[in-house]
């Protein structure tokens, strides 16, 4: 009987197929169950909703290495799904970044993502942003092929370049990527549905986009973008907008009527979570344990 291909083995399929993959982003290890449990086939931990979950903070590059490494190791416990871990732009230099891989592919990343911002860096989708010149990247991306202990972690390069020297500059930096050896790309932040569109036409390799709920860059079907042949089609924190919005709503009904139980259908059931959280399984477990 075959076994099941491994996550890392699966991810580089997905990509390779240019199918146009949705993935959708989590920010602990609970999130991620939740995609699991909903039959998405890939897991993405967004540096942004890390950042805000986690620090209550704005994606100013705030997350370390240690933090982003915990993290993908508890998501990594919780689902078999393959993980994409954004490592924002490799917490430093090359020998960082030799490092950054290092501690991810242990931890259970099967994908990392790194930018060409200028450290410290912001969300692709606020302003000011700026990138450090193509050479620095590119030295990154080398020292990131040379530290991976296995051909299936692969290496996203996302330029941020859009925002700063046009739509051509940074079509020219992520082929340049290419070239260095990065197994994917990511244009960051295209603002027009013809930038969108000319973005897997122009570069060799399998692509991502992010779509952002509210950010620059318009929002496009599935259906169409897997016709452009993207790789990867990225929610990376869609779900941590539905639960700010969730949790407004419900603590809101809570403070005006004093009261909340199971009758409201703003809250999921308690055996929902117990279910989430494997509950029944632990149970099972404490059951084959127990001491006679």
């Amino acid at each position: 009987m075959g076994t099941s291909p491994r996550p890392g083995e699966r991810l580089k399929a997905q990509l390779g197929e240019r199918r146009a993959l949705l993935v959708p982003g989590a920010t602990n290890a609970l999130s991620a169950r939740i995609i699991a449990d909903l039959g998405f086939e890939a897991v993405y931990v967004s540096g942004a909703g890390v950042t805000n979950a986690f620090l209550g903070l704005p994606d100013l590059g705030f997350i370390g290495l240690a933090e982003l490494a915990q993290h993908t190791a508890a998501i990594r416990d919780a689902v078999e799904l393959p993980i994409i871990v954004d490592a924002d732009t490799g917490f430093g230099n090359a020998l960082n970044v030799r490092q950054t891989v290092r501690v991810l592919e242990r931890a259970g990343a099967n994908a990392m993502q790194l930018e060409d911002q200028v450290s410290p860096k912001r969300c692709g989708h606020f302003a000011g942003k700026e990138v450090v010149s193509t050479a620095e990247m590119l030295t990154k991306i080398h020292a990131a092929v040379d530290a991976r202990r296995s051909e299936e972690f692969l290496i996203v390069a996302r330029t941020d370049a859009r925002a700063v020297e046009g739509f051509d500059a940074a079509i020219a930096r992520a082929a340049a990527f290419v070239q260095a050896g990065a197994d994917a790309t990511f244009v960051e932040a295209p603002e027009s549905l013809d930038e969108v569109r000319r973005i897997p036409e122009l570069l060799p390799a399998p692509q991502l986009i992010n779509l952002v709920v509210g950010g620059k860059t318009p929002i496009v079907d599935l259906a169409e973008l897997a016709t452009m042949r993207f790789g990867l089609v990225l929610y990376a924190n869609a779900a941590l907008q539905g639960a700010i919005q969730g949790m407004q709503a419900v603590l809101a009904e809570l403070k005006a009527r004093g009261r909340l139980d199971e009758s409201s259908d703003m809250v999921a059931r308690f055996a929902e979570r117990q279910r989430l959280v494997q509950k029944p399984l632990f149970d099972a477990l404490e059951r084959k344990y127990a001491a006679d």
